[in-house]
């Protein structure tokens, strides 16, 4: 029979003395690559490599520190490579609708933004002072001044060839007229003009006519004469400007001499400048009308602003963005409108960058989950990353909703490292069901969840709660506080031989623990403010706890500590809730009966067991038929129930307590109720290792404690998890004086041992089991089952003298 488990192997202590420090403010900062080596090397590869499609995905548990490390690795790399640019949109004036993107080296493009905004405000004052000047309106005015004379000219000129036919030329309200002359000063009426021979009214009319086409052709011509008029208006409007703004211009350029797409830029500006002419004299007397500003058919002086997309520092080193709501929009920037004429306009001066634009250069990261999430965000991003470049997109074009004036800014070329933080899950499933994911995340880092508790470990452990304190600048920890939070650690990992790699546990445990410091007025984060920060943590979260060992007490769940019982055992369940868990003991019975070798599980029946449950009852009728039933076929119905349980049973955790029961049953032994067991067993009868055990032994101790501890009582556990007990102090102090034991047992006999105190029994040659052992009971109770089922099957024929039907 096994022999109770070692105070000892309850709890895997940590000796501040073998740390060799006193105070953490001895221990230096820890690289992350100490504690997470395989994916630091990962993340550095990824980072290193240039090549399109090696970006990074980096797979962890939330609170394992995924964003901290990629963040600490971020900020060392930022500083090597080529320094990160300003990008800036400008009007392409012959395309307003196709805005121009520009490149400039960091740090220049505000530069720009400033000079051209200074630009524009000079720009306006310059253009009413050409307009205005008395230079200018002399040579209008001569221009104007000609045009009339020449008109006048020609309409004398065309008077005079027709005073010379004898006809007069009139100029009346309905316009110009011909009439035939009586003489010099007078007219022919109608009856003077019908009493002249034939002969000479056909001359007057061939003159007349004559005349009338004459008149036409300078009526065609005026209009011709006029437009050349406003073209050398135009002309000599342009040459003033264009001898007022090239100073300006020329004042600009030697900034961006070495900037050749800066200088053809201004050269195009001032082109449009001399081309507008006129047009900027109207648009610069509304200034003040908003409108002039806010559609891209607007010629107004506000085309020649530069509207700065992208701002980098000159010595900021790559930039780091991370985006926290990665919308479709967010990502790859959008186009604000605005309305005019009941009509949603826009022009460049309305683009604004997304993440991609912002990070260009350097480094996006991003959650993978919030990405998938948001709708067309994720296909907007690996359109981007495959096609090199950022275009902006919206939404409403992407669904077809569109009803507004677009503009078509330029692409801008992308070059960055794009970092997805995930758990694994995510991951695997974007490698199965995303055929692109592969090719544009090559490299994954994987985040160790635990890490081996070896003395190299420890060490590193330490460092990195001291480096964890210093970050967020709490108090100094003792050697005995740091050795407590090791411990700790090893209790979150659920294996004494192992450290959790979860930060975020740590860091709050950390900040908990220095405001109980602070509340001492300790200099120092002491192993006694952890064990106040510990408590306070079990405190908030044994609400639940609490009234499952109320409802146990007080008899409404069902719970023996005490005592023996046929076909009945005390089982363990684990609650996980939030970040805190907790177990409590509940009855599992068993009842056999005559039947064809069926074993029922009830909470598979009524739907309440997962499939992993039920996987675990069909194993254990595996184990029973193979054990008892390779000579003779099992003749029984048997049942399995978890008693009180109204919810979900999900795990094979408790197969070895439901095996024990159904043996129970099938042999009429009564077992132990002052033993609770855990553990799942394969087809062989070996006990297998489970989960949550800590808390399983934890959760009936408390029971037998708040009943009263007789020595008698403990729990049975899988040989395979004894090290990964790290029990609470008082559960360890109650083995250590003998009044609560743990048993671990590696195969199913053990186990049946314990719960009943006789021996298990090995099979002769033959395959009987020997007298007195408990699976000797087993055999005989099912060999009595089917000794029932053959009498029910041939029943006794009735004698011929009896009496009865």
């Amino acid at each position: 029979m096994p022999l109770p488990l070692l105070p000892e192997q309850l709890y895997a202590v940590c000796d501040p003395v073998t740390l060799g420090f006193t105070s953490t403010d001895e221990l230096p900062a820890l690289d992350s690559a100490l504690i997470h080596p395989r994916a630091v090397g990962a993340m550095r590869l990824g980072l290193d490599i240039p090549h399109e499609g090696y970006n990074l995905f980096v797979l962890g548990e939330s609170g394992s520190g995924r964003h901290a490390i990629i963040q600490q690795l971020l900020e060392a790399e930022r500083r090597q490579g080529t320094p990160p640019a300003d990008w800036c949109y400008v009007n392409d004036f012959r395309s307003p609708t196709r805005p121009h993107l520009l490149r400039l080296p960091g740090g220049r493009g505000a530069q720009l933004r400033n000079d051209m905004q200074h630009f524009v405000e000079e720009l306006i004052p310059a253009i009413s002072a050409v307009f205005e000047s008395d230079e200018y309106r002399s040579r209008i005015d001569a221009m104007q001044e000609e045009e009339k004379h020449r008109e006048e000219a020609a309409l004398h000129e065309l008077g005079h060839a027709a005073a010379e036919l004898e006809v007069a030329f009139l100029r009346t309200p309905h316009g110009f007229a011909f009439v035939p002359m009586k003489n010099a000063e007078a007219t022919m009426s109608q009856e003077e003009f019908e009493q002249l021979p034939e002969e000479r009214q056909q001359a007057l009319t061939g003159h007349i006519k004559s005349l009338h086409e004459h008149l036409h052709k300078l009526m065609n011509d005026f209009p011709r004469w006029r437009r050349e008029m406003q073209n050398r208006i135009k002309e000599a409007g342009s040459e003033a400007l264009r001898a007022t703004v090239t100073h300006l211009v020329d004042d600009l350029k030697p900034r961006y001499a070495d900037l050749p797409d800066i200088s053809a830029y201004l050269d195009a500006v001032l082109q449009d400048i001399t081309e507008s002419g006129e047009s900027l004299r109207e648009s610069s007397r509304s200034e003040d009308d908003s409108e002039t500003t806010t559609y891209s058919g607007s010629i107004a002086v506000q085309r020649y602003l530069v509207n700065l997309l992208v701002e980098n520092p000159a010595d900021s080193g790559r930039p780091v963005v991370h985006e926290d709501h990665p919308t479709l929009q967010n990502l790859v920037g959008r186009i604000e409108h605005v309305v005019h004429m009941g009509t949603l306009m826009s022009n460049f001066t309305l683009i604004r960058a997304g993440a991609l634009h912002r990070a260009n250069g350097g480094f996006l990261v991003l959650d993978a989950i919030k990405v998938l999430s948001q709708p067309y965000a994720w296909e907007g991003l690996k359109r981007c990353l495959r096609a090199g470049e950022v275009r902006i997109e919206s939404l409403s074009d992407l669904i077809g909703l569109t009803s507004t004036v677009q503009i078509e800014p330029e692409p801008m070329p992308l070059d960055l490292k794009v970092v997805l933080i995930g758990e694994r899950l995510v991951y695997y499933l974007l490698s199965q069901y995303d055929a692109e994911f592969s090719a544009l995340f090559k490299i994954n880092a994987d985040m160790e969840s635990e890490i081996p508790r070896s003395a190299e470990n420890t060490a590193h452990y330490a460092r990195l709660i001291a480096t964890l304190a210093r970050r967020d600048k709490l108090r100094p920890l003792s050697a005995a506080a740091v050795a407590r939070i090791i411990e700790h650690a090893s209790r979150l990992a659920s294996d004494a031989q192992r450290l959790s790699t979860r930060t975020q546990a740590l860091d709050d445990l950390l900040h908990e623990a220095d405001h109980f410091a602070a509340a001492a007025l300790a200099s120092r984060i002491g192993v006694e403010h952890v064990e106040a920060a510990l408590a306070a943590h079990r405190q908030r979260h044994e609400r639940l706890r609490e009234r499952y060992r109320d409802e146990i007490l007080r008899g409404t769940l069902l719970v023996d500590t005490a005592g023996r019982h046929v076909g009945q055992v005390n089982g363990l369940a684990v609650v996980q809730l939030g970040d805190g868990s907790f177990a409590h003991p509940v009855r599992i019975t068993a009842t056999a009966r005559v039947g064809d070798g069926e074993v029922i599980d009830i909470e598979r029946e009524v739907k309440l067991g997962g499939p992993i449950h039920s996987k675990g009852v069909l194993i254990l009728s595996s184990f029973v038929a193979s054990r008892f039933g390779s000579t003779t076929p099992l003749s029984l119905r048997a049942s399995l129930v978890f008693e009180q349980s109204y919810g979900g049973v999900e795990g094979d955790s408790a197969s070895l307590a439901e095996l024990a029961a159904l043996l129970s049953a099938i042999a009429g032994l009564p077992l132990r109720q002052s033993i609770a067991v855990s553990g799942s067993v394969n087809q062989f009868g070996t006990v297998q290792a489970v989960g949550g055990i800590n808390e399983k032994i934890e959760g009936f101790f408390d029971i037998c404690a708040a009943r009263g501890l007789t020595g008698d009582q403990g729990v049975l556990i899988p040989a395979a998890n004894v090290a990964d007990l790290m029990l609470r102090r008082d559960v360890v102090d109650a083995a250590r004086a003998g009044q609560f034991h743990i048993w671990a047992v590696s195969e199913v006999d053990e186990a049946l041992e314990l719960l009943t105190g006789l021996p298990a029994g090995i099979p002769d040659e033959k395959g009987e089991m020997p007298s007195g052992s408990f699976n000797a009971s087993v055999a005989a109770g099912l060999a009595r089952l089917a000794r029932l089922r053959r009498e029910f099957a041939n029943p006794r024929r009735t004698s011929p003298k009896a009496k009865g039907p």
